[in-house]
């Protein structure tokens, strides 16, 4: 499906949960009517905890809250508080089990990876940023102030987008319901399409799930990447694309497109992150740059393109996202917007980060070497193994 751009929006741009958790905040406390919440992650922290608040607040003066969480993503996130919140009135869908061992199989490889909230219908949040604090992060045992955040964003949407993504929000929700054998909520209710115009940019709504949307999110960046003329700049956590993703990227750079990537260079998830390094090579021989991000944990999933198209959401380009998870992007159109997504990436780029070049990364020990072909092997028979890798060819 071709994304469709949607004129006469007002888009904000959130960026780490220092902006994004106060916003979604307000905006919960002045919710009349309705609210939708969706997250991979929701952690019992002060983000999750003052986030909950503001959800059993808002149930308990009337409005209609759903909660949907990954169950796999938020497994460790208690009991007790769940139950709160569903005591306060608050409506609580887990997606899968929250027991999920990792396996192989397709089943339990399949999350909810979106995070999306739509308020009243009238506002919608999409993007990167989980429930869970900036700074609370695996491996940093000490939490506090002085730890970097997450690198991440978000973007308010004001205007006719809404639409699209509360009906979005809603279907799921129905038909997570019926699964589970509940109703979908207490009293039925529709909201009149939102002819508000707010503003003046041009945005489209994608997602990808395992029915119809299998690519939408994979196609649409393989479009503005095919396209460019000037700059391709991404942003993005988990980088393992497919074999026509790669060739975009090196066609791009071969007809003298500047191609930056922006990835990451702390060790998260040490087989993935080996994996992408293993990718490395070809992209640096064909004049594409690559940027690592140190200064905390990257956690963004965005792109800048020829200083006009932008996109910001959940997808990373690696296969577990492209072929299993449940994503959801906003794709803008609009120059101003992608100039102040542009500058802050740079920021992170001459500040934050360090550039590989080609003659160094050639001269890598052989024990890097050993580790990092290894790895990319065994991303490729798990993708093989959970029946997508021919399809999206995952090489």
């Amino acid at each position: 499906m071709k994304e469709h751009f949607f004129s006469g929006n007002a888009i904000r741009l959130l960026k780490n949960g220092d902006e994004y958790f106060p916003v979604l905040e307000e905006a919960i406390e002045q919710a009349t009517r309705e609210i939708f919440l969706e997250t991979y992650i929701f952690e019992h922290d002060k983000a999750g905890i003052r986030i909950g608040a503001a959800l059993s607040n808002a149930a308990k003066r009337g409005v209609m809250v759903h909660l949907m969480i990954d169950g796999f993503g938020s497994r460790k996130l208690p009991e007790a508080f769940v139950e709160q919140l569903e005591q306060d009135g608050v409506n609580v869908l887990f997606f899968g089990q929250r027991t999920s061992p990792w396996t192989l199989r397709r089943s339990r490889l399949r999350r909810l990876h979106r995070k999306l909230a739509v308020i009243d219908a009238r506002l919608a949040y999409v993007g990167g940023i989980n429930i869970i604090d900036d700074r609370n992060i695996p491996g940093i045992p000490i939490k506090g102030e002085s730890i970097p955040p997450r690198f991440d964003y978000a973007v308010e949407v004001a205007g006719p987008l809404v639409s699209e993504i509360h009906h979005s929000v809603r279907n799921l929700w129905i038909m997570r319901a019926w699964m589970h054998f509940q109703r979908p909520w207490k009293e039925e209710g529709s909201f009149p399409k939102n002819h508000d115009r707010p503003g003046n940019q041009f945005a489209a709504f994608l997602v990808r799930d395992n029915l119809r949307h299998r690519r939408d999110i994979e196609l649409a960046y393989l479009r503005a990447i095919q396209s460019a003329k000037d700059e391709i700049i991404i942003a993005n956590a988990y980088f393992f694309p497919g074999l026509g993703f790669r060739h975009a990227l090196v066609d791009a750079a071969t007809r003298g497109v500047r191609v930056v990537l922006l990835l990451q260079g702390r060790v998260e998830y040490m087989l993935l992150h080996y994996a992408t390094r293993a990718l490395y090579g070809k992209f640096l021989d064909s004049g594409i740059e690559i940027h690592e991000y140190h200064k905390s944990l990257l956690h963004a999933k965005v792109a800048v393109i020829d200083r006009s198209w932008t996109t910001v959401g959940s997808s990373n380009i690696d296969p577990f996202s492209l072929l299993l998870a449940r994503e959801a992007n906003v794709f803008i159109r609009d120059e101003a917007f992608a100039e102040q997504l542009r500058e802050d990436l740079f920021a992170a780029i001459d500040q934050d980060s360090s550039r590989l070049y080609p003659d160094s990364w050639a001269k890598q020990p052989l024990s890097i070497r050993f580790k990092t072909w290894l790895s990319y092997g065994l991303v490729r028979f798990m993708t093989g193994m959970a029946g997508y890798g021919r399809e999206h060819e995952f090489r």
